[in-house]
């Protein structure tokens, strides 16, 4: 009986120690990815002001300024903060 015990000790430290490093790596990517979707944000923040500060052209269709256009058969992505 003591035996079994022991051995199913060490299998549940094994188990433990793999879940601790499995989860030290989902963290590592989870800040990666959140690096990531910042700098994103902040190169869409960048192009829509570069994008409103300047004028109507044939680049946009002659929208107003601020306003984006999309070429026919893509759609415009909102990005969320």
């Amino acid at each position: 009986m003591q035996e079994q015990v022991e051995k199913r000790i060490r299998e549940l430290k094994a188990e433990y120690e793999a879940g601790q490093k499995m989860l030290a790596e989902l963290e590592a990517k989870q800040a990666e990815l959140q690096q990531t979707v910042l700098r994103i944000s902040g190169a869409i923040q960048a192009l829509e002001e570069l994008l409103a500060a300047g004028e109507p052209s044939a680049g946009n269709g002659g929208a107003p300024a601020g306003t984006a256009t999309a070429p026919a058969g893509e759609a415009l992505v909102e990005a969320g903060a």
